[in-house]
């Protein structure tokens, strides 16, 4: 019997952790054939995605894959994010969360031709199991000053820690 891959429960608790703190929940996926994104905003191979509530509809997070529709330049489209591929789950206002690695040597899941949103935008706790690489931890707080020199529009940036 294979244990179960802790790395969807602490997405999970950290998405809670950022809601119940007023913050914004991001996620940091390693695109690939398996993942269902726009990819004109696929940058190196990756894109940063804002999962709060205010910003998805239907969102869905269980123990395979995170699901959500999300507007992107007006237009409204179905994300689909097999967990293997989540590089990070954290808050965008300080940094604060968890990274973890991502191996994709082994074949994924096919994608689903449909969604299915759910009739509530909290995540599902599901309790399939699934198996990933042991998880990293990550302490992203930034300098004061630094935070308020940073643009806008520039992406949050992750910094594993051993």
């Amino acid at each position: 019997m294979s244990e179960t891959s802790t790395k969807p429960y602490f997405m999970r608790a950290i998405y809670e952790w950022c809601t119940d703190n007023g913050y914004t929940p991001y996620m940091a996926v390693k695109v690939n054939s398996a993942v269902r994104v726009p990819m004109e905003f696929v940058r190196g191979g990756e894109i940063v995605l804002n999962i709060s509530f205010g910003a998805t509809s239907g969102l869905k997070m269980d123990n395979d894959a995170v699901a959500f529709k999300a507007r992107f330049g007006g237009v409204s489209r179905e994300i689909y994010v097999p967990v293997e591929n989540v590089q990070a789950v954290y808050a965008s206002e300080n940094g604060q969360g968890m990274a973890f690695e991502v191996d994709l040597s082994e074949p994924s899941e096919p994608v689903p031709a449909k969604i299915e949103p759910t009739e509530s935008a909290r995540p599902v706790l599901g309790l399939a199991a699934v198996s990933s690489k042991p998880e990293m931890t990550v302490s992203l707080n930034e300098d004061a000053e630094q935070k308020k020199t940073e643009k806008k529009s520039e992406k949050p940036s992750l910094k594993i820690i051993k």
